[in-house]
């Protein structure tokens, strides 16, 4: 909550991938949103995102997360959101700016703006499009992290290379074949001079897991273990190239925003909208196979966040003044 008296919510199920990018969003613009997870039960998760909110949820209803007051500015994502992000609109008389990231599968009538990645088919007056997701590796941040870098990661020898190693999803299996591959491969990178500097998922099997530990302890790189601060955004900083899993938009469009060569290893399985997403990244010569050895060249650092955060600052700007509310006291300007 800004000094302003500008309030927030981030609205998701509390998928991780969802709220980050809410997140990202908010921190963007300046807020610190509260953060209302929903926990809708059957049969009503099983309507979402056409039907109602589930009514134990409601204002009211013990451990509601739509306990008023309403919010200024609420930012949705996923599909069980969508029910609760209309309701608040509704409810609050249509003072709410209501924002949701991703297709809401309901259309553009379901929300003041709308963010989607491009490769979704929603489009409106109201929705804006870019090829990666917002998130939170944004300049200052990769810059702070090169002006004191982390003493873990600061001695390793150059190239350094970070790993970023996601795990079965939905749509793709690191079946132990993919595993034996990426490992391999990691393997050739590293005997080539690299220094890697992983981190893994909770998703990650621990077959690969193990892998990625032995190949750190061998070759003199860096595994995150879980212990201490989270290097995520120093590795990326320090990083002369990195390698991504093909299972995670989120983290191919954080890479993205370094500006060095990204190289993407694609477990077993996939989806058409991945698919779309990296060949349009390998035409702008950002996106190259992971095949064991560093290839590409630098490019402009691709960050969307700046964009989805001058939209809505503006939305929610002429929102305001139709109704004779106050200013938002948001910036409009944006690195």
């Amino acid at each position: 909550m800004r000094e302003a008296g500008l309030t927030s919510w981030v609205l998701t199920d509390g998928k991780a991938g969802d709220e980050m990018q809410a997140l990202s969003v908010a921190d963007a613009l300046g807020l610190v949103p509260e953060i209302r997870r929903v926990r809708p039960r059957a049969p009503f998760s099983w309507l979402m995102p056409w039907g109602p909110i589930d009514p134990r949820e409601r204002p009211g209803a013990h451990n509601s997360p739509l306990v008023p007051p309403f919010p200024d500015l609420l930012i949705g994502s996923g599909r069980r959101a969508v029910p609760y992000l209309r309701f608040v609109k509704r409810a609050s008389g249509g003072r709410t700016y209501t924002v949701f990231l991703k297709d809401p599968r309901t259309g553009p009538g379901t929300a003041d703006f709308i963010w989607a990645p491009s490769y979704d088919r929603i489009r409106g007056p109201n929705v804006l499009t870019t090829l990666t997701p917002p998130h939170r590796v944004s300049p200052g941040r990769l810059a702070a992290a090169r002006a004191h870098p982390d003493p873990r990661l600061a001695g390793l020898k150059r190239p350094r290379v970070a790993v970023l190693v996601g795990g079965s999803s939905r749509h793709h299996r690191f079946e132990a074949e993919d595993c034996a591959r990426f490992a391999a491969r990691l393997e050739a990178l590293a005997g080539s001079g690299a220094a890697l500097m992983i981190t893994a998922s909770r998703r990650t099997p621990q077959r690969l897991r193990d892998a990625l530990a032995d190949l750190a302890d061998r070759h003199g790189g860096f595994l995150w273990d879980g212990k201490g601060e989270n290097p995520f955004v120093a590795l990326l900083a320090l990083a002369d190239a990195v390698v991504v899993t093909a299972d995670s938009f989120n983290m191919v469009g954080e890479a993205a925003a370094t500006g060095v060569p990204l190289l993407v290893y694609e477990p077993a399985g996939g989806h058409r909208k991945l698919r779309v997403f990296l060949d349009a990244l390998r035409a702008k010569g950002i996106v190259h196979a992971f095949e064991g050895r560093l290839e590409g060249a630098p490019y402009e650092p691709l960050d969307s966040t700046p964009l989805v955060a001058r939209a809505i600052a503006e939305g929610l700007a002429r929102h305001r003044h139709a109704l004779g509310l106050p200013d938002a006291a948001l910036p409009l300007e944006f690195p």
